[in-house]
């Protein structure tokens, strides 16, 4: 008994542990948003600010354009996850149902395709995007989060559609319904918590990457949020670290409220894939 008990105080502080870790960059970023410059500059930093104030949030949006690059990133998330949605299902539910060597041989290089570093595919996609003039543009970066989102969305999808009873399928079919009013009529329904869970996974992705928003778009005005908020580093590597702090914060929070909607349906999404019948 006391073996248990202690192998279980074990486990809760190893999980209090883990949660500490995770939440301390959240809220040293919430705390330096929120400290004057004389607080940010002391040598004995405290985690509550000591006269808290809002000039940071100001100043933040006095000198960098965040409300339109905020929506910059919204265009680019919203529409790499709708597209990668609308490609992913059709392809899901051959990959899940029609068990074939080519269906695995696909379904496997899914999983690999996600070991690929971003270095390696950025000049192939750069290349691509000069020849199709899409080099800085929005709709040139909608095409590499939804060529880079697919793999995973599919992985996801593949899980849910085989969740779904194959009897329901056969059923409708004896009822004289083809394979698209199938997918449609039947599937399609009982697959939309696993379609939206994929969906934000996806525009959580987009909205959050940088390293592609950063090499293809060159202009101001088309950056995305995540590459406006470098501009707060000069030229010699020195922060200004009160406004930096408040737009990261800013620019924290969609990611962490979606993430917060949808993580028991990604779970589940993960489990269903893991699961062979």
């Amino acid at each position: 008994m006391r073996t248990g008990t202690r192998a279980r105080v074990g486990q809760y502080a190893a999980l209090l542990g883990y949660l500490v870790f995770l939440a301390f960059p959240l809220l040293w970023l919430l705390s330096t948003a929120f400290k004057p410059p004389r607080e940010l500059a002391s040598l004995h930093p405290t985690w509550i600010p000591k006269d808290p104030t809002l000039a940071n949030f100001r100043q933040a949006f006095d000198e960098q354009p965040l409300l339109h690059a905020a929506l910059n990133s919204l265009v680019a998330a919203l529409g790499a996850a709708v597209i990668a949605v609308l490609i992913a299902t059709p392809m899901a539910y051959v990959m899940a149902r029609h068990r074939t060597l080519l269906a695995r041989a696909a379904t496997g290089w899914v999983v690999i395709s996600q070991a690929f570093p971003f270095v390696l595919v950025i000049i192939p996609l750069f290349l691509v995007l000069k020849n199709l003039r899409l080099i800085n543009s929005v709709p040139g970066l909608i095409m590499v989060y939804v060529v880079w989102a697919l793999p995973f969305a599919l992985w996801m999808l593949v899980g849910y559609v085989r969740a779904v009873p194959l009897e329901l399928e056969e059923a409708a079919a004896v009822d004289g319904a083809g394979r698209l009013r199938t997918l449609v009529s039947v599937t399609a329904p009982l697959l939309a918590p696993g379609i939206v869970a994929t969906a934000l996974f996806a525009f959580i992705t987009a909205w959050n990457e940088f390293f592609f928003a950063l090499v293809l778009l060159k202009t101001p005005e088309k950056q995305t949020l995540p590459v406006v908020l470098t501009h707060f580093i000069g030229a010699e590597g020195v922060a200004d670290l009160g406004p930096l702090a408040a737009a990261a914060f800013l620019a924290t929070l969609p990611s962490l409220v979606v993430f917060a909607l949808i993580q028991k349906r990604i779970t589940g999404g993960m489990l269903a894939g893991a699961v062979k019948s």
